[in-house]
């Protein structure tokens, strides 16, 4: 987090932010009480694990200089964007409702405030999802990271101020392209300071940061709102943590700020506000786009979010496409090899930092280790033949890694990171013909069912497995009569149950929002208010116009389109250039390219204008018979065409068909 995003895809968790928190659905559906056999294997877990080790608290403890109390965040309309106190119930030992390792992250996430890392290094915690830093030049702040949103991250650099004092900004570090790291940047600059400002990030930056995963967004959204919990109320039987963090702030402008300085390979060296910083090229790891960096004169190592206080994603579940497990440990070892013997702090994008040369190259080394194992097993075992599922059972980290707390499950999971490296390597399917051309889940339901025996002899094995503490047999049996009688309420309440139970049992912070937000839904039904992109426009403003072209392909509906040919040219009267859409063959094709002159329609607008249409702040009818815009050639041809592309609502059913 989040993409790729946790690694967070930027278009799917900005269409998650600003439409997130919006919906309508009741409050008062929480689960019920662990049940015996869940808190016994949350027990259990506690007893594997050494959840009295304090060194994670001191050092998440460590330079603290202030906290502010309340941490709340709202928007000029009243909405909260953040707020720490809604976590005030981590207190104290796990309640069975909670897995024990996950409560220690947990509380872990929950130490915030202003910190000093090192002399000249700041960092403020807890106040979004990610960090900043603070890094001191020689005439101001160079700051690193500037959160998700701008009301989050104007509201931490003001806590800064007050305590530190009042500097100016003279240089900007991305590390990398999810929106959590760059998306507040217009909180934390004043007008005057964006002249003339040194803007540091990694090759690739504005292209990922802009349009990673745009084509599959809404279904991305929707997704992420499972992985996040954003419809779960934050308790000890709901939302507690995403384990790298607390939560993504739901609302709030995003923007982005284009690099000045790209960092295109590993040892490349700037002057940074007079500190040189030695940067580290990592793309392909946990984001596209991506780098660390290291500060001799601090003897300081940033980490980025390529190494972190757990194990992170190879494939995040609300959908992208699959890290380089392999070249994510190599980028590991290459910074042990540059920096592990000279840095004495590490701090990162996430979490607390790491003092000592030795306990951070033993951090590192066992990061590095944890990466390769995953990836390197899961192909021994699928060369031996086994399947995902299989080797997501079998794999279990060995003794000298597992009980390393930053190599839990906190975020990612052994479990779908090696189905992540099966799929990078084979893709979906398995090399069973039973699964080959498989049926879709609701003919499968009801074919289950009626073999079975009937709803109620269904109801009757999955309650027997229940009531034993079975519930991932439970689930897959209660999914399929959900999926074959969607109105069976008795069903629905038992899978809610079932998901509730196996949410409390989950390490993992994003398993945990998964199975609950399954449980919230078969209780109250999907999302009922549609996605929203009004507080992206800063970001869509640097969205390239092909990938806006590629994403409207993506959208027309084929049936309807079916025996359609219609030529369009878009001309952009503000950049200077001709966009040629022709709908064929039912499928839509663009190019940049002269207007064509036996076009149906040309309409000559301006890109701001364009995304007014895009984003629904213009509505379609009235925009194009209006005087905002020239159409030349049929206006009905261009309303058809319009016509034949979908608008996803980005509430479509997930738990039911």
């Amino acid at each position: 987090m989040f993409s790729s995003r946790s690694n967070l895809s930027i278009l799917a968790l900005a269409l998650l932010l600003s439409a997130c928190g919006n919906d309508d659905a009741p409050a008062n559906s929480t689960g019920g009480a662990a049940t015996v056999s869940t808190a016994a294997a949350n027990a259990s877990i506690a007893k594997l694990l050494p959840l009295d080790d304090q060194q994670d608290f001191a050092d998440a403890r460590r330079g603290l200089i202030a906290s502010q109390a309340p941490l709340k965040v709202t928007q000029a309309d009243g909405k909260t964007l953040w707020d720490m106190s809604a976590y005030d119930f981590v207190k104290g030992d796990a309640p069975a409702s909670v897995n024990p390792s996950l409560w220690r992250q947990t509380k872990l996430n929950n130490i915030h405030g202003l910190f000093e890392v090192t002399k000249g290094i700041y960092q403020l915690r807890g106040f979004d999802l990610a960090n900043i830093s603070l890094i001191q030049g020689k005439t101001g702040w160079i700051l690193v990271d500037p959160l998700t949103t701008a009301p989050t991250a104007r509201n931490a650099l003001a806590f800064a101020r007050k305590h530190l004092g009042e500097q100016k900004i003279s240089a900007i570090v991305f590390t990398h392209s999810h929106i959590d790291h760059f998306g507040g940047i217009d909180g934390v600059l004043s007008e005057s300071e964006r002249s003339n400002l040194q803007v540091i990030a990694p090759l690739g930056f504005m292209e990922e940061a802009s349009s990673e995963n745009i084509l599959a967004g809404p279904a991305m959204q929707r997704r992420a709102q499972y992985m996040y919990g954003s419809r779960l109320q934050r308790s000890a039987v709901g939302h507690v943590d995403t384990g790298l963090g607390k939560q993504p702030p739901f609302g709030g402008d995003i923007g982005i700020l284009e690099p000045t300085d790209i960092i295109s390979k590993t040892g490349q060296t700037l002057s940074v506000d007079g500190l040189e910083m030695v940067f580290q090229y990592t793309p392909a790891s946990e984001a596209p786009a991506e780098m660390t960096f290291y500060i001799p004169q601090y003897k300081a190592f940033c980490g980025a979010e390529v190494v972190s206080h757990t194990l992170h994603n190879l494939y995040t579940l609300r959908g992208a496409k699959v890290r380089d497990a392999l070249k994510w440990s190599g980028y590991i070892d290459e910074a042990i090899n540059l920096f592990g013997n000279d840095s004495e702090v590490y701090f990162a994008s996430h979490h607390w930092p790491i003092w000592g040369q030795e306990r951070i190259h033993d951090f590192l080394k066992s990061q590095r280790d944890t990466y390769k194992f995953i990836h390197d097993q899961t192909l021994r075992m699928a060369n031996a033949g086994y399947t995902p599922k299989e080797i997501a059972a079998e794999l279990q980290l060995p003794s000298t890694l597992e009980k390393n707390f930053a190599n839990r499950g906190y975020y990612g999971t052994l479990s779908h990171n090696s189905k992540a490296v099966y799929q990078a390597y084979f893709g979906w399917y398995d090399g069973n013909p039973a699964n080959l051309d498989p049926l879709p889940p609701a003919e499968a339901g009801a074919a289950y069912v009626d073999a079975i025996g009937g709803a109620d002899k269904v109801l009757a094995i999955a309650r027997q497995s229940f009531d034993q503490g079975q519930y991932r047999w439970a689930a897959e049996l209660l999914n399929h009569l959900v999926f074959a009688q969607p109105e069976n309420k008795a069903a629905r309440e038992l899978l809610a149950s079932t998901y509730d139970q196996l949410g409390y049992q989950a390490e993992s912070g994003p398993w945990r929002d998964v199975y609950l937000t399954g449980a919230y839904e078969l209780r109250n039904g999907p999302p009922t208010q549609p996605t929203s992109l009004s507080e992206i426009a800063r970001l869509l403003e640097e969205t390239p116009l092909p990938l806006f072209f590629a994403s409207m392909a993506a959208s027309l509906n084929g049936p309807r389109a079916d025996g359609k040919h219609l030529l369009i040219n878009f001309t952009f009267t503000d950049l200077q250039e001709n966009h040629v859409l022709e709908v064929e063959n039912a499928v839509l094709h663009h190019r940049i390219a002269a207007p064509v002159a036996a076009a149906d329609a040309t309409i000559s607008l301006t890109k701001p204008l364009f995304l007014q249409l895009v984003t629904g702040s213009a509505g379609l009818k009235d925009t194009l018979f209006s005087d905002d815009l020239n159409i030349e050639g049929s206006r009905l041809a261009l309303l058809e065409f319009f016509k034949l592309l979908d608008k996803p609502q980005g509430n479509f059913n997930i738990i039911e068909p």
